[in-house]
């Protein structure tokens, strides 16, 4: 019997995350109530299934898999199904939210009867028709981690770590803290350097003395411009992470005011992003010349 596994939502983790376990088998619902045109079609090419709360809770594992800031009302939301299912599913946060929220989550959760594991996602969203060997990998924490074996036999890479509920959580904000933090360090120095006519020299000094640091930039700067939206949050869990007597929290609450300052630019003027590009194209075409 195929096994059911949730995902909610479809965006493009979700959705590659939903395509690798439909190509291995597995039925996969979600909630499309409210999704725009674009979002469907997104499930529908992943072989989503579009869902109720109450089939939703009628599955096996349901992967919550949504921008931090939607984490806990997620689970508000589904709180009610789980606690009227006949047969309890094993919920799996997987978002990137500090401990302290995963472990509120697990709180909402555990009344319901339904199992639950914490979850950090590291990695991009998998190819399709990639190997079941490739993709991100989906570190799992809990007592409840134990029961989702089968995620790794319908393809996914996963590891479970020897730790309580917000293991998997501190994993992912101290590496997003790192891998994201340093690309939002990049961005912030590069315009500035920019703005007093210093770029050209940091981006020669960059490509004489850290040549592996500017190669790393020219691809996780663009890279990031349409996530940054997305990271506005993910960087206040991180200052939250961190705790309010930590000085090095300002730093991801200022990563937050930067993200959020690029989303405005990328669905506005475009003008850091403009300045961004010339930055990183001077290598290319130095290259080329």
């Amino acid at each position: 019997m195929k096994p059911t596994i949730a995902v909610i939502a479809p965006g493009a983790m979700g959705s590659g995350i939903a395509r690798r376990l439909t190509d291995h088998g597995a039925t996969v619902p979600t909630l499309l109530d409210g999704r725009s045109v674009a979002t469907r079609a997104r499930a529908q090419a992943a072989g989503m299934q579009a869902a109720d709360e109450a089939a939703i809770a009628a599955s096996d594992i349901i992967l919550s898999i949504v921008p931090p800031g939607e984490a806990a009302a997620l689970a508000g939301r589904l709180a009610p199904a789980l606690r009227a299912a006949p047969r309890k599913p094993v919920y799996v946060d997987c978002n990137a939210v500090n401990v302290e929220t995963v472990q509120a989550i697990a709180a909402v959760i555990a009344p319901t009867g339904a199992g639950f594991a914490d979850g950090g996602i590291i990695g991009g969203p998998p190819a399709p028709g990639g190997p079941g060997g490739s993709g991100p990998v989906l570190y799992l924490a809990g007592p409840d981690a134990a029961r989702l074996g089968v995620l790794g036999e319908l393809g996914l890479r996963i590891r479970v770590l020897d730790g309580p509920v917000g293991a998997a959580s501190a994993l992912k904000m101290s590496y997003a803290g790192i891998n994201k933090g340093l690309t939002g360090l990049a961005a912030a120095m590069i315009l500035a350097a920019e703005r007093a006519g210093a770029g050209p020299a940091l981006h020669a000094e960059l490509a004489d003395s850290q040549p592996q640091l500017l190669a790393k930039f020219e691809r996780s700067v663009p890279d990031m411009y349409a996530k940054a939206y997305r990271w506005v949050a993910e960087m206040r869990e991180i200052a939250d992470f961190l705790g309010p007597d930590d000085p090095a929290r300002l730093i991801y609450e200022g990563m937050a005011g930067l993200y959020e300052r690029l989303a405005a630019d990328v669905a506005g003027g475009k003008r850091d992003i403009a300045a961004l590009d010339a930055f990183l194209a001077a290598g290319k075409a130095d290259a080329a010349a």
